[in-house]
C-alpha cells in the first residue's frame, strides 16, 4: 500500500470515527432558526467565549483575584465590639483553673452559697494591630497572586484545548464536505452511464449483465456518498457541541481552506511561552510562593493592642445587691493598652521542618515535569512540522493523480462505447476518478491540517489565522 493510500485510508477513518463516537450528537434535537454559517475563526472565537470549561475557568480566576483581596486584608487592624447583659447566680469558690472554651468568667468577691441572682452588663471594644511581620503577610500575598496567575495558566490551556478541538473537527467537518462533492459527483456520472447502458442493453447492444454490473456500482456508489454524508452532518453536530451550541444547526464556510496556503512557515516560537508550559511554570512558583511563607513561619509575632471597657453589676465590693436593675448598664469604666509578642511552639520545630521539605521536594518534582513539558512540546513541534511537510509533497502530487484519472476515465468511456472495452475497466477507470477527486480535495485540507498542527504545537494559533487571512485576501 502507497503512503498515499495510507493518508486517505487515516483520513477517512478520522471521518469514520466521529461517526461511531458521536451519533447521539447528530440525532434527537432540531433548530428550526436558519443555519448559522461560521467560518474557522468565527467557530473558535464562539468557542472561546461560550464553551462552559472556559467560562468555568473565568470564574476561577475571579475566585483567585479575590483571594489576593482577603489577603491583603491582613494589613488592616482588627477592630471587635461586645455588649452583653446577663443575670446569674454569684456563688464562686477562690482559686485559678485552666481555661475552656465553655467555661464562663465569674467576678466579685467570695460569699456565702446561694441561689439569688442578679443583673451584670459589660461593653468593650478591643482594637489589635500587626506593624510588623517579618515578612509573613507578603508572603500570604506573594502565595495569592502565585494562585492567581495559576488560575489564569489554567485558562490558557483550557482555551488552547477548546480551540485546538474545535479548529480539528472543524477541519474534518470539511473535508467530509469535500468528499461529499466528489461522492456526488461520482453519483451523477454512474446515474448518467447507467442510463445509457441501460439504454444499449434495451436495444440489445450490450450484453445484460453490464446493466447488472452499472446498477450495482450505481448503488454502492450511493452508498458511499450516504456514509460521508452522515460523517459531515456528525462532524458538524460535534463542531457545535464543542463551540457550546448543541443541537444548532451550523454550516461550514471553507473560505481559503481549499486553497493551497502561503509558501512561508509560521514563525519559530519559544516553547516557553506555549500555555502548558506557563502552567507548568505556574505550578512552580505557586509551590515556591508556599515554601516563603513556611519560612516566614517561625518568626516571632508583634501586635499593638488595646482595650477599652466597662461593667456593671447589682453586686458591689461588700457583696450586698443593690436591686432596681443597676446591673443592666455599665457603671465603671477602664482602658488598657499594651504590647504583645506571641512566639511560635517551640515544639512545632520538627513539623515545620517536615512542611519545609515536602514544599521543596515537590518544587523540584514541578520543575522536572516543566523539563518533561519543554521536551514533549518540542517532540509534537518536529512531528507538526513532518506532517506539514508530508502533506506539502502530497498535494503537489495529487493534480497529477486527478488529471490522469478524469483522462483515464473518458477514454475508458469512448472505448466502451466503441466496444473496445469492457465495463469492467469503465469502472475501475471511474473508481479511480472518484479517488482522485476526493485525494486532491483533502490534499490541500491536509496542508492546512499540517499548519494547524504546527501553531498548535507552538501553544498560539493567531500566526495560524493570519496565513488564513492572507490566503482568503490573495482568493480575492
Amino acid at each position: 500500500m502507497t503512503a498515499s493510500c495510507r493518508r486517505h485510508y487515516r483520513t477517512r477513518a478520522t471521518i469514520l470515527l466521529v461517526v461511531l463516537l458521536l451519533p447521539s450528537l447528530s440525532g434527537g434535537q432540531t433548530n428550526e432558526a436558519s443555519p448559522k454559517v461560521l467560518t474557522l475563526e468565527d467557530a473558535l472565537n464562539y468557542a472561546l467565549q461560550h464553551y462552559p470549561a472556559v467560562r468555568a475557568s473565568l470564574e476561577q480566576i475571579s475566585a483567585a483575584r479575590a483571594g489576593i483581596s482577603l489577603a491583603r486584608s491582613q494589613y488592616l487592624p482588627v477592630l471587635n465590639g461586645v455588649y452583653q447583659d446577663s443575670r446569674a447566680t454569684q456563688n464562686q469558690v477562690q482559686g485559678i483553673w485552666l481555661g475552656t472554651p465553655i467555661t464562663p468568667t465569674v467576678e466579685g468577691p467570695v460569699g456565702a452559697s446561694s441561689g439569688q441572682s442578679y443583673w451584670g452588663s459589660q461593653a468593650i471594644a478591643s482594637f489589635s494591630w500587626e506593624p510588623v511581620d517579618f515578612g509573613l503577610r507578603p508572603s500570604i500575598v506573594g502565595q495569592a497572586k502565585s494562585a492567581a496567575d495559576k488560575a489564569s495558566a489554567d485558562l490558557a490551556v483550557t482555551q488552547l484545548q477548546v480551540a485546538t478541538a474545535v479548529g480539528n473537527v472543524f477541519l474534518t467537518a470539511v473535508a467530509a464536505r469535500q468528499a461529499v462533492v466528489a461522492a456526488q459527483a461520482n453519483v451523477d456520472r454512474w446515474q448518467a452511464f447507467d442510463q445509457s447502458i441501460h439504454s444499449l442493453v434495451d436495444a440489445s447492444l450490450r450484453p445484460g449483465a453490464d446493466a447488472s454490473r452499472a446498477d450495482a456500482q450505481l448503488a454502492q456508489a450511493k452508498i458511499r456518498l450516504y456514509q460521508i454524508q452522515q460523517a459531515e452532518q456528525a462532524g458538524r453536530a460535534t463542531l457545535a457541541s464543542l463551540m457550546g451550541t448543541a443541537g444548532t444547526e451550523i454550516k461550514l464556510d471553507a473560505s481559503g481552506l481549499l486553497d493551497l496556503p502561503p509558501a512561508e512557515s509560521l514563525p519559530d516560537l519559544a516553547l516557553a511561552e506555549n500555555p502548558l508550559a506557563r502552567d507548568q511554570m505556574a505550578t512552580v512558583r505557586q509551590i515556591q510562593a508556599q515554601e516563603k511563607t513556611l519560612s516566614r513561619s517561625d518568626y516571632p509575632r508583634i501586635f499593638l493592642q488595646g482595650n477599652v471597657f466597662a461593667r456593671g453589676s447589682e453586686l458591689p465590693n461588700n457583696g450586698t445587691i443593690i436591686g432596681n436593675w443597676n446591673g443592666l448598664a455599665p457603671a465603671r469604666g477602664n482602658w488598657v493598652a499594651g504590647l504583645t509578642i506571641t512566639f511560635p511552639n517551640v515544639f512545632d520545630f520538627k513539623a515545620l521542618g517536615a512542611q519545609k521539605q515536602v514544599a521543596k521536594a515537590n518544587e523540584l518534582s514541578q520543575k522536572a515535569l516543566y523539563d518533561k513539558t519543554i521536551q514533549d512540546l518540542t517532540g509534537q513541534v518536529q512531528t507538526a512540522l513532518t506532517q506539514l511537510k508530508s502533506a506539502q509533497l502530497v498535494a503537489q502530487q495529487t493534480p497529477i493523480e486527478l488529471a490522469a484519472a478524469r483522462a483515464s476515465e473518458a477514454q475508458s468511456r469512448a472505448r466502451y462505447n466503441a466496444s473496445l472495452a469492457t465495463l469492467v475497466e469503465v469502472s475501475d477507470a471511474e473508481g479511480l476518478l472518484a479517488q482522485a477527486e476526493i485525494d486532491d480535495a483533502i490534499a490541500r485540507l491536509n496542508v492546512w491540517r499540517g499548519l494547524f498542527a504546527v501553531a498548535d504545537a507552538q501553544g498560539n494559533l493567531q500566526n495560524f489565522l493570519q496565513v488564513l487571512h492572507g490566503a482568503k485576501a490573495g482568493g480575492h
